[in-house]
């Protein structure tokens, strides 16, 4: 029996009829280039997406005709960019499912946000002798600014273990959630594994107790649908790069009972009502937490990423991608001597792996010579790392715009990898 092609798969596993997988691979112009006289196979999407054309075009326009500073303007071109600015960030509170657009605060990304909460939420309510408890598969994003809480307080940081599957060992956590946890923070999806963690669960457990939860979302937004209501999680992060919109611009989702208690992160303007050297009043929410002149233009193509997402839509994504991650798992379990770290019963679309006696560095760098770019390193995992007894891994990661075709340049790269190595 003939094997089916990319089309036939997206087509069969994609329930929206808007799933046209040549179409979607021809609105990413930066797909369509060779990289050392090679056409690009691009894997490193855990890292940074690519862009699709509708994206690039919607900064491009904003740039050249709508572009002014927001909210305090009364001039039309103040207005549109002001309007252009908002809806994006109506946008993203209907992508994440949340209950109004007060409890979107844009942000640089999810490592801000998740400064902002450490600085504000936990500078209000962590104090000496108290516990915030993560898992060991954080990135290191979601671990640096709980250290930080806890050096500045003095409170202790509490670390859930993970299987030898990458999966978290959720008797343990019921273990370490205490009388003096305050916080738990905890990533959707692994970055270094794509274990899909059980965050509803997580947050049933924690919510028992009276604990809040802080989820990570950079690796699950550009995967899994998403309704921070239905999880009825704390605070959740997203970033735009991550999900084939521009770099700098993300999100931070917060329940507003607990939002409007948090003491402001940045001083500046248009944080503020009114100043004076005896008092400042606050703005209202969002706004109390975006100082100075933000990232309007990023804010706008993340708008337009969000409309494309949802022209496609997640559930069609997220099929697609569970057929093509398990391809790609067979595909690498045939290549002798390879180990694939990470396989959690619930993945996302991350392949991190190493081959025996070569050093992941060695991989991407002739991997690089057949036109595929995948990530080498620890990932900003260096935790996860340690658990499994390594320095590094390669890792592909896979997005809706890869094919078999490139898992297959991928296991015919690593066969050259090993003719140089071998």
């Amino acid at each position: 029996m003939t094997a089916p092609s990319n089309t036939e798969v997206a087509t069969r596993s994609a329930s929206n009829r808007s799933f046209d997988l040549d179409r979607i691979r021809n609105e990413f112009p930066g797909l369509h280039q060779n990289i050392k006289g090679k056409p690009l196979v691009y894997l490193d999407n855990a890292a940074s997406a690519q862009k699709p054309q509708q994206v690039i075009d919607a900064i491009s326009d904003f740039y050249a005709h709508d572009y002014a500073n927001i909210h305090r303007g009364v001039h039309e071109l103040s207005e549109r960019a002001t309007n252009a600015y908002e809806s994006a960030r109506l946008k993203v509170q209907a992508f994440m499912g949340a209950a109004s657009e007060r409890e979107i605060v844009f942000v640089r990304g999810t490592t801000e946000a998740i400064n902002l909460v450490a600085e504000s939420y936990g500078r209000a309510n962590v104090g000496e002798g108290d516990e915030v408890l993560i898992t060991t598969m954080e990135h290191h994003s979601n671990i640096v600014p709980w250290q930080m809480l806890c050096e500045r307080t003095g409170a202790n940081l509490k670390v859930v273990p993970i299987s030898d599957r990458g999966e978290l060992e959720m008797d343990e956590l019921e273990k370490l959630l205490g009388p003096k946890t305050k916080i738990v923070a905890v990533g959707h999806v692994s970055n270094a594994l794509g274990t899909i963690n059980p965050v509803h669960t997580i947050i049933e457990l924690a919510h028992e107790r009276g604990v809040p939860v802080l989820v990570d979302g950079a690796q699950a937004a550009p995967h899994l649908a998403l309704d921070v209501r239905e999880l009825d999680c704390d605070f959740y992060t997203i970033s735009a790069h991550k999900m084939f919109g521009p770099s700098g611009i993300g999100a931070l989702y917060a329940k507003e009972s607990i939002l409007e208690k948090m003491p402001p992160y940045q001083g500046g303007g248009d944080m503020i009502s009114s100043v004076s050297f005896e008092k400042t009043t606050y703005n209202r929410l969002p706004f109390r937490f975006e100082a100075g002149t933000p990232n309007i233009a990023g804010a706008v193509g993340f708008g337009a990423t969000i409309d494309y997402l949802n022209g496609i839509g997640m559930d069609s994504i997220a099929a697609y991608e569970e057929e093509l991650l398990d391809y790609g798992t067979n595909a690498l379990r045939e290549i002798p001597d390879l180990r694939i770290l990470g396989e959690a019963n619930h993945k996302a679309s991350v392949l991190s792996f190493l081959l025996d006696g070569i050093h992941p560095h060695d991989i991407g760098t002739v991997l690089d010579q057949e036109g595929i770019a995948v990530r080498t390193g620890h990932h900003c995992a260096q935790p996860v790392m340690d658990r499994f007894g390594v320095a590094a891994t390669a890792r592909a990661s896979l997005a809706f715009y890869n094919t078999r075709e490139d898992i297959d340049r991928l296991v015919q790269g690593l066969a050259t990898v090993r003719e140089v190595f071998g």
